[in-house]
């Protein structure tokens, strides 16, 4: 069970919820995760990358928000927003940098941007890169990122 994985410079044993848990900043995230059923998702082989919002990014959204996505008639909405956060593959924040509109697992594409050495993803601003873990990335986001409606 080794990790032949070269695009990781710090191996982590713990996958990507264990090593959010263990972060202590996306509690609210692990909590929507669980309700929307994608843990064992991103517990999985893998890799994904997370643009993981904070647990201040959830206490952004408009009051009652996340209330009405935790409601289990809202898993569906819970699971598109959710994987609107999720890029397959393991993309360190360099590469995120070089990417202009990723196409997220949710299927909808969100926009880069690069400002100097501020990076954002749908308009979220990364604030903690590169968190390693055994079967993927996180990057903190400062926002809850929603895809478009159709």
């Amino acid at each position: 069970m080794s990790n032949h994985d070269s695009n990781t410079s710090q191996a982590s044993s713990k996958n990507l919820i264990d090593t959010a848990a263990a972060n202590g900043s996306f509690l609210t995230l692990g909590k929507a995760l669980e309700a929307a059923e994608l843990t064992s998702v991103l517990k999985g082989s893998g890799p994904y990358t997370v643009f993981a919002p904070t647990d201040a990014a959830f206490d952004k959204l408009p009051k009652g928000t996340l209330d009405n996505w935790l409601k289990p008639e809202n898993k569906a909405e819970l699971i598109s927003v959710l994987k609107y956060h999720v890029l397959p593959g393991r993309t360190s924040a360099v590469e995120v940098e070089k990417l202009t509109s990723p196409k997220m697992m949710q299927g909808q594409t969100a926009s880069v941007r690069k400002d100097g050495d501020k990076l954002s993803i749908g308009g979220a601003n990364i604030t903690q890169r590169d968190i390693a873990s055994s079967n993927g990335v996180i990057h903190a986001i400062d926002t809850v990122i929603v895809p478009t409606k159709h």
